[in-house]
């Protein structure tokens, strides 16, 4: 890895919102996943959650355009479950909903820890979900139509709630927050994609990567990666 491709790395890394994700309840259009993650990586948003049947999610790699590389997707069985954890990480759950009881996407403070609640494409979001949350945003709209799509509607909020951190500056860290062990997860798999696919291959752990951006490895863990099998 050059260090030009090591600096930009870093510099992702330090501008992570680890406490700004979106939930998908069971968005089941492939192209709407990928695009959700897309934006998601392009606003600093480190995971993802999805609620999705047999706990599997699917993405369109073109779509995506690699951000599946940079954004963790973190799936659950129910809502219920993923409320639950995302809540014991002190977010506030906004579910996108046209209620009595909704306010402007606009009005809403994005500094505090937020989880946005995104529904299926054509049932929107469950009644399950809905008693689940802790307020109802909208996005206003003055034609014909009354809703976007699932992918439009997340971009609209995840870039205001952009909008709103990086005028608190939240995005202006010189280091990241996330935890050592995932920076360094990132590193080598963004840093050195070929060797961490052989690595995973092979079941070996990952190295160590240094503020060089150069793998520090052991003689063995190389011999190991360069054999034939």
């Amino acid at each position: 890895m050059n260090q030009k491709r090591y600096e930009r790395i870093c510099e992702m890394l330090a501008r992570r919102q680890p406490d700004l994700t979106v939930c998908m309840e069971q968005v089941h259009k492939p192209h709407n996943v990928s695009a959700i993650v897309r934006t998601a990586d392009a606003v600093g948003v480190h995971e993802v959650h999805a609620i999705w049947p047999g706990n599997r999610m699917r993405t369109m790699a073109s779509t995506a355009a690699g951000s599946n590389s940079w954004v963790s997707v973190k799936t659950h069985p129910t809502i219920g479950e993923a409320v639950t954890h995302l809540k014991a990480r002190g977010m506030q759950v906004l579910a996108t909903h046209l209620s009595d009881k909704a306010v402007d996407f606009r009005d809403i403070d994005y500094t505090r820890p937020t989880c946005i609640l995104m529904g299926q494409e054509k049932t929107g979001i469950t009644q399950e979900a809905l008693a689940l949350a802790d307020q109802d945003i909208i996005i206003p709209m003055i034609g014909m139509v009354q809703s976007l799509n699932v992918s439009v509607a997340s971009a609209l909020i995840l870039y205001e709630a952009q909008r709103q951190r990086q005028n608190a500056g939240m995005y202006e860290r010189e280091n990241s927050t996330l935890p050592e062990a995932e920076q360094q997860r990132l590193l080598f798999e963004g840093g050195y994609p070929v060797l961490a696919r052989v690595a995973k291959r092979k079941k070996l752990p990952y190295p160590h990567v240094n503020a060089s951006g150069e793998i520090e490895a052991d003689a063995a863990w190389w011999a190991t990666m360069q054999a034939a099998r």
